[in-house]
């Protein structure tokens, strides 16, 4: 647990915490600039539009995250019937912040290999900053992936299911984050690595590039 880090190593707990703000900031800012841009106002009317992470801060969220290791940023309040493309909107703001995780997790990880073929330690300070932010990214990036409601993959699934699913989607949109609950807790309380698949392949290839 996070906590637990907090008294063994704080340096670390604090390169931890501040990577998780970094990535939650960076992928809820994401999602009010696509919104902007696509003409909505909505959330630059509420402050969202901002790179300061007290403005994507839930602290319901943040409480959670460091004590049981999951929690969440505040979601960004969007109308999509303000969008310019109302066929391909939803989904571009829905993907932005995966996007902008993305994007970053790649711009620390050239920076990361660039400083430790330059001979920096890989026990350095900063290299573990730079670890943190681009594990993070990427966690930030696949979890919201999951076309499981309230994440952002579900905006994409239901967009692109026929009307026909329309059922299906009633069914996700009550059921869905009570699922994504019970995932979670099986994830953390048990043995069951629920969501291990996701995340191992992707990382193996980080240390790669990183060695």
């Amino acid at each position: 647990m996070p906590i637990n880090l907090l008294f063994q190593d704080p340096l670390t707990f604090v390169i931890w915490l501040a990577a998780i703000l970094f990535g939650l900031t960076i992928h809820e800012f994401a999602h009010a600039w696509a919104a902007f841009n696509q003409g909505d106002l909505t959330a630059q009317s509420q402050g969202r539009l901002s790179l300061n992470p007290m403005a994507h801060i839930d602290w319901t969220g943040l409480i959670l995250l460091i004590l049981v290791g999951f929690g969440w940023g505040k979601p960004v309040p969007v109308n999509q019937y303000n969008f310019k493309n109302q066929k391909w909107g939803n989904i571009w703001v829905s993907l932005a912040g995966i996007v902008f995780n993305i994007v970053s997790a790649i711009i620390f990880l050239i920076i990361a290999r660039l400083l430790l073929s330059g001979g920096m330690a890989q026990d350095n300070l900063l290299i573990s900053f730079l670890l943190f932010l681009i594990f993070i990214n990427v966690a930030l990036a696949i979890f919201n992936l999951i076309p499981i409601p309230p994440l952002d993959g579900h905006h994409v699934l239901f967009e692109l299911l026929p009307s026909k699913y329309y059922h299906l989607k009633e069914w996700l949109a009550i059921k869905g984050p009570w699922l994504l609950l019970g995932l979670i807790l099986i994830d953390n309380f048990t043995r069951i690595n629920v969501f291990g698949f996701l995340f191992q392949g992707v990382f193996k290839l980080i240390y790669l590039l990183l060695s």
